[in-house]
């Protein structure tokens, strides 16, 4: 128990001692930007573990000392303001081309030098700089298109151009079109021919530019207005990567969904009549079997679509033209005594009645069967009528000469 008493009273004597010395504070000194800056920039870099013996130009120093060695030509001055001439100028990114209230940026390019913003002349229409100053590029509003020095007059894509070609010009230079597609050789695989039309008598020079395109593996598209020809152009660019298969219709495999297809078709005849139908029927094959009263038996469906539907199944395929029944009419035959008469009568020809006749016979419409058939039966009538004239005269004949014998 004295030795518990004890170190209770040394613990005590220590914790007063610690209380009564001095406080020391512990300062933590914060460095500022300006120390860590210089601190970052006087640390020195990592050594490299590889360490040439030599450089680059000192390795491959022999080479200029070679007959096939030629010093490189020294760089020409920069100059600002001048250039020598017939030289290729890339404007800068600042200049625009207005059109028709909207401004499209577009950037010249020369062939054989890239673009600094490749992916923006990827994606526009290449303009030829013949096409400067036609009113087309005013219409061009929903891509973008720059001027460039290329042989087409619109590129497209990377296999697709345009020539573009108004009938007015066509008339007055017949080989413009020609001499154009042969400067294009095979270099793309679609080649348009865009076609304003802007003159009203188009039967001759349509049938000439189509018969070039024709023979040339070009398509030809024909568009009444400047607004009709950009929205060609946009269309073929912006499908420029899509594949043939978007523009066909995707036709369902269920039979509820074909059987809409096909009866929506019919006028007047909507889904929730297809329902009814198909409820009532089961099928479209019991549905083109029934007759008028089963139709007209379905809830929703009145007479006029009951009409619709009936006819619909029931008409032809080919229109057949209505044939009306021939008429003969009837010819009286000549007699001989009539033909007598005709012939014994001088005949006066008067030159006024000749030319009525003329114009008559101008004016009176082609042959019909019907007009045939009556002339083909006047003639057989003809003949059956002196058949019997000789019949009757040889009769005549055999009497009297019988006469004669009995005689």
């Amino acid at each position: 128990m004295v030795n518990d008493d004890d170190d209770g009273e040394k613990s005590r004597s220590v914790h007063r001692n610690n209380a009564d010395k001095p406080k020391t504070q512990i300062v933590i000194g914060v460095p500022s930007y300006q120390e860590v800056l210089e601190s970052s920039q006087t640390k020195s870099t990592p050594p490299s573990l590889f360490k040439p013996s030599q450089t680059f130009s000192q390795a491959f120093a022999f080479v200029k000392s070679s007959d096939v060695y030629s010093p490189p030509p020294p760089p020409p001055p920069p100059s600002s303001s001048s250039q020598p001439p017939g030289a290729s100028q890339v404007p800068s990114s600042s200049e625009t081309f207005q059109t028709d209230g909207a401004s499209s940026s577009s950037t010249p390019v020369t062939t054989g030098s890239l673009p600094s913003n490749a992916t923006q002349t990827r994606n526009a229409i290449l303009v030829s700089n013949r096409q400067k100053g036609n009113p087309l590029l005013k219409h061009i509003r929903n891509v973008k298109w720059v001027f460039s020095d290329i042989i087409p007059d619109y590129v497209l894509g990377q296999s697709s151009c345009a020539l573009y070609l108004s009938l007015r010009y066509h008339l007055l230079h017949p080989d413009y079109l020609y001499f154009r597609i042969r400067e294009l050789q095979k270099n793309f695989k679609l080649r348009v021919v865009l076609c304003h039309v802007d003159v009203e008598d188009t039967v001759k020079p349509l049938l000439e530019v189509t018969k070039t395109a024709l023979l040339h593996d070009c398509t030809l598209l024909c568009a009444w207005s400047m607004t009709e020809c950009a929205r060609y152009l946009e269309t073929i660019k912006v499908y420029e990567n899509k594949p043939a298969d978007l523009i066909q219709g995707q036709m369902d495999t269920d039979y509820l969904s074909r059987l809409n297809h096909s009866l929506t078709s019919i006028r007047h005849v909507n889904k929730s009549d297809v329902v009814t139908l198909g409820s009532t029927f089961g099928s479209l094959a019991h549905i083109i079997d029934a007759s008028m009263e089963d139709l007209a038996r379905c809830p929703g469906i009145g007479e006029r679509k009951v009409k619709r539907l009936y006819d619909t199944f029931h008409e032809p395929f080919k229109r057949a033209t209505p044939s009306y029944p021939t008429v003969i009419e009837p010819t009286i035959a000549e007699t001989p005594l009539q033909k007598d008469v005709n012939a014994e009568e001088p005949v006066v020809t008067d030159e006024d009645f000749v030319e009525d006749s003329r114009k008559r016979k101008k004016k009176e419409p082609e042959k019909t069967v019907k007009t045939a058939l009556s002339a083909v039966f006047a003639r057989y009538s003809d003949k059956l009528s002196k058949k019997k004239e000789k019949q009757k005269e040889k009769d005549r004949t055999t009497e009297s000469d019988a006469e004669t014998n009995q005689d």
